[in-house]
């Protein structure tokens, strides 16, 4: 291989599921568009356990498109995971999200692409133009994460272009791939969005249904946990307990100013300060779970940088 051939600026990470009429049709706009591009595109499919003839079209695809790369998951296993084993396998340093479906034109790559390749931006999200299914459940999610999290984009489940160490970062999860961007901003990367034309499904069916309305919002919980106290869990389960011990105390203040006991008194203040100290306890023990997880950081950062001053060597010699 020449080193142009080599070369790959942008690795288009394709999760698809019971796509295989959109296999084709994808590949051949994203031929067209990569054509007349000057940086190199590279689409990695990730067949995320296809019960329909999805794996043959990729491979049928793959054997005419040196571009095209595959991964296949025998079993369902979710964007997130199909995500990840796209960037395992990805070779360049700038990634896209892009469904397999044509909701989403290739076309409209290169401009997702455009923030990042330029360093204006780390990650880049689309804004959906256009009428679609499920507008209502998109706005109170998008308007409850934006609560939660203070993002400054509008549309934050949706295709997007981001460098690769944002990866690095991203907690193995399944279904976090929804708050990439927040947990990208929360580590301090920059992020912009672009607006990007959402067309009628033309084949197959979407996988996506109502029942998923309250995974999002319990993982929307849990990411603002992870984001607040992960780092000192203490400071969220010592209030929780000082709160507690207070209700003991107004409990027992007015044990002393009435001048004598009642059982359920009694029972809400030994049940109060047994509460209050399991939860000082497990803030404790959250503190000694959380340096942990920063050494472990702390190791992968150094373990990086020595890779990093490898390859620098490696290539001065």
């Amino acid at each position: 291989m020449t080193a142009e051939a080599a070369r790959v600026d942008v690795s288009v990470l394709v999760p698809a599921r019971d796509e295989e009429a959109n296999i084709a049709p994808f590949v051949a706009q994203c031929a067209e568009v990569f054509a007349a591009r000057p940086e190199q595109y590279e689409v990695v499919f990730i067949d995320d356990g296809s019960r329909d003839g999805t794996w043959a079209a990729i491979e049928a695809m793959r054997a005419r498109h040196p571009f095209v790369r595959a991964i296949r998951h025998r079993g369902g296993r979710g964007i997130a995971d199909a995500l990840r084993s796209g960037y395992l396998a990805a070779r360049s340093d700038i990634l896209v999200f892009y469904p397999a479906d044509l909701q989403f034109k290739p076309e409209d790559i290169p401009r997702l692409v455009a923030p990042v390749l330029a360093g204006e931006s780390d990650i880049v999200t689309g804004r959906k133009q256009g009428q679609y299914d499920k507008a209502f459940v998109s706005r109170v999610y998008n308007g409850l994460s934006r609560m939660l999290f203070d993002i400054p984009v509008k549309d934050l489940n949706n295709v997007k272009a981001y460098r690769r160490e944002i990866m690095d970062d991203q907690p193995v999860r399944p279904d976090w791939h929804r708050y990439m961007i927040v947990i990208a901003v929360a580590n301090g990367y920059t992020v912009s969005e672009v607006p990007v034309p959402l067309y009628p499904r033309q084949a197959g069916k979407s996988k996506f249904g109502l029942s998923r309305i309250p995974i999002g919002v319990l993982d929307m919980l849990s990411v603002w946990f992870e984001l607040r106290f992960s780092r000192k869990p203490l400071l969220a389960f010592g209030m929780l307990g000082g709160a507690i011990f207070a209700v003991a105390a107004i409990a027992g203040g007015a044990l002393l100013f009435a001048g004598q006991g009642t059982r359920p008194v009694w029972a809400v203040i030994q049940t109060a300060l047994v509460l209050g100290a399991g939860s000082f306890a497990t803030g404790l023990l959250g503190e000694q779970v959380a340096a942990a997880r920063a050494e472990q950081r702390e190791i992968r950062r150094r373990l990086d940088e020595l890779a990093a001053r490898s390859d620098r060597t490696d290539s001065t010699d």
